[in-house]
């Protein structure tokens, strides 16, 4: 089987934001600003269109407050001038992220699931928005999901006769996002996120979509492991900068 190569980080972070998208867009100057509407730091972060200097930082506070939000920035791979200027005015880090990727073929492997414990549909069941409750995934998450492009869909997996897990996943050209994957407690450990992966990845096919991605923090030390024991490949990192003495107030 010829594998094709798998995108880089820049391009896995484009789909990421298209498929997990802000309520508006639109450029101040060398920044695209975004309006998040509660939706996460993803769609409320500010990145920067070409590289900027000092005199252009201002222009991307005043937009980002003039929306009611506090100023932040997505850092992507290679913007290191982006990140120390922004350290350099009091911007803390927050949330470094690892991009994973990996062919779809290589995860949907034989495209076996169980039978009757999977589902993919658009719109998601009400077991399902359940399951993404639980996990912190509210109603302002919920409703980027709504915004994002077809073709997408909320996956279901059980554990036995148990409700297990959830996760959202979008295309993008020809690369599937995975977000919003979440496993209900008592049911961890019982293989449902492998399932719920695999299952996406036979979606993603059956979509256009040869490649399936996905960004999970570094800080999640039960998730990486797996990804990786998956096959999935690190494929870069971003990490977000922001005022948390403007956020407490």
């Amino acid at each position: 089987m010829n594998v094709p190569p798998l995108p880089d980080s820049r391009t896995l972070v484009d789909a990421l934001l298209a498929t997990w998208p802000a309520a508006d867009i639109r450029r101040a100057g060398a920044w695209t600003i975004r309006t998040g509407e509660g939706g996460g730091n993803r769609v409320s972060s500010a990145t920067e269109d070409w590289p900027v200097t000092e005199a252009d930082l201002p222009t991307a506070e005043a937009a980002m407050r003039e929306l009611g939000q506090v100023p932040q920035f997505m850092v992507r791979d290679g913007e290191e001038r982006l990140d120390n200027l922004l350290a350099t005015h009091g911007y803390d880090l927050l949330d470094p992220t690892n991009l994973w990727a990996i062919d779809a073929a290589t995860l949907a492997g034989d495209r076996a699931l169980p039978m009757g414990v999977g589902y993919a549909m658009w719109p998601p069941l009400a077991m399902i928005r359940d399951i993404w409750t639980d996990g912190g995934i509210d109603a302002a998450r919920q409703a980027v999901m709504e915004r994002a492009p077809a073709p997408k869909a909320g996956i279901l997996q059980r554990a036995g006769q148990d409700v297990g897990g959830a996760a959202f996943v979008a295309v993008s050209g020809d690369i599937a996002m995975i977000h919003a994957l979440h496993v209900l407690p008592d049911v961890r450990r019982r293989g449902v996120a492998r399932r719920l992966l695999k299952h996406a990845a036979i979606w993603a096919q059956d979509h256009g979509a040869s490649v399936v991605g996905l960004a999970v923090t570094q800080a999640n030390t039960a998730a990486n492991p797996l990804y990786a024991a998956l096959g999935m490949r690190l494929r870069g990192q971003y990490h977000y900068r922001i005022k948390h003495e403007e956020a407490s107030t």
